[in-house]
């Protein structure tokens, strides 16, 4: 039963490949065939446009004679007509139609082969194209490498040199507040040079501990103590430091502030930054206005000044790195790291900074406000958090 079975199957196989191998001989017949006829232009119109005619003019008057004879009809006026008609007339406009269609034929070889040109100098335009775009962006992706190794050596030699520096600068801070402690016997312009030469170096090792802190930052090095963190007493406390009693605040506070969820050194931090930008970029006797507003999920702190404003196309480099809003001759001291390092400890720790300017519709002082939302803390333990 089963070799039974198995034979039948074998026969079925069988014949099933003599079926394919019929199918694929005669369409190989087929194809050389036409291949044969075209070849031999049996079917080339330049021949049929003559022959096709032709036969069909011999086989009208062959007809014509041998019907009109047979009826003894020869040179009468239906004989002439009729051999006009059928014997000229259509072989000679389906000559016109054969010659119209040849020269269609030829238009459209004429296109397929310019087409074909087209298509291969375009193949070859787009490989040579593509070339050249592997090439450059070869090219520009070892132009990066090297730039991030040149920038990753900058920012290494930032640091070091600032490291450095740090260490001279406190020894030199603390001789000069011991040689202020014991200045009561100096001159008044000595006890003045003094005090200017405290100021300053501040200032430096103040500087110096930005390209520190910044350094940090983009090396990815930068630790955050994340918690709770009061508004309020950090806005009092920065502005006390930052501005004392030379300047006069309009405050607009909320009578209940919710903690914020950020470092509480590096927060405020960020909000001295923005009051020493206020305080560079306004005049002296017009106020600074400290605006606290609370969202449903974020605390937003706006620090506005009565300046110049800064103009549109400068709003977007102002938080780049070493870029100022004015510079000249009369631009305030500075060096273009307080606005790009408080947007990055802005980001750091999950909140953004906004600027708006111009923030009033005076012309003479339209001013700027820098805008800080922080997410408000919602009760998670304090953790640590990296940039």
């Amino acid at each position: 039963m089963h070799v039974h079975k198995l034979s039948h199957f074998v026969s079925i196989v069988y014949s099933s490949q003599q079926n394919n191998n019929k199918r694929a001989i005669i369409c190989t017949m087929k194809s050389k065939l036409f291949d044969w006829l075209n070849n031999k232009r049996y079917l080339d119109l330049d021949t049929l446009q003559w022959t096709l005619p032709l036969f069909l003019a011999v086989t009208a008057i062959v007809f014509e004679l041998v019907e009109h004879i047979g009826e003894g009809e020869i040179l009468d006026l239906g004989f002439i007509s009729e051999i006009i008609i059928f014997g000229f007339m259509g072989p000679i406009i389906i000559a016109f139609v054969i010659v119209w269609m040849r020269q269609l034929f030829i238009a459209e070889k004429q296109a397929i082969a310019k087409v074909y040109i087209l298509n291969r100098e375009l193949e070859a335009k787009v490989v040579e194209r593509t070339a050249a775009l592997e090439q450059r962006n070869a090219e520009l992706d070892k132009a990066n490498h090297e730039l991030q190794k040149l920038d990753e050596m900058k920012s290494e030699f930032v640091s070091l040199v600032s490291h450095e520096l740090r260490a001279p600068l406190t020894a030199l801070n603390g001789g000069l507040e011991i040689a202020l402690q014991s200045a009561e016997n100096l001159p008044p312009a000595a006890r003045r040079t003094l005090e200017a030469m405290i100021d300053e170096s501040a200032r430096l090792t103040q500087f110096v501990q930005t390209i520190l802190d910044v350094s940090r930052l983009e090396a990815g090095r930068f630790t955050f103590n994340l918690g709770p963190v009061a508004v309020s007493p950090i806005l009092y406390r920065s502005v006390e430091v930052v501005l004392g009693t030379r300047r006069k605040i309009k405050w607009s506070l909320p009578a209940e502030i919710p903690p914020v969820w950020a470092d509480e050194i590096y927060y405020e931090q960020i909000i001295r930054n923005l009051l020493r930008n206020a305080d560079k970029y306004s005049p002296p006797e017009l106020l600074i206005e400290i605006n606290v507003h609370v969202k449903v999920s974020n605390v937003i702190v706006e620090v506005a000044d009565h300046g110049a404003g800064i103009p549109p196309e400068m709003q977007e480099k102002v938080f780049d790195r070493f870029q100022r809003g004015h510079n000249g001759e009369s631009a305030p001291p500075g060096w273009g790291l307080g606005l790009y390092f408080a947007k990055k400890l802005t980001e750091a720790q999950g909140g953004t900074l906004i600027l708006h300017s111009p923030h009033w519709t005076k012309t003479d002082a339209p001013g700027s406000s820098f805008l800080i939302a922080m997410p408000i803390a919602s009760g998670e333990p304090n953790e640590s958090g990296h940039a």
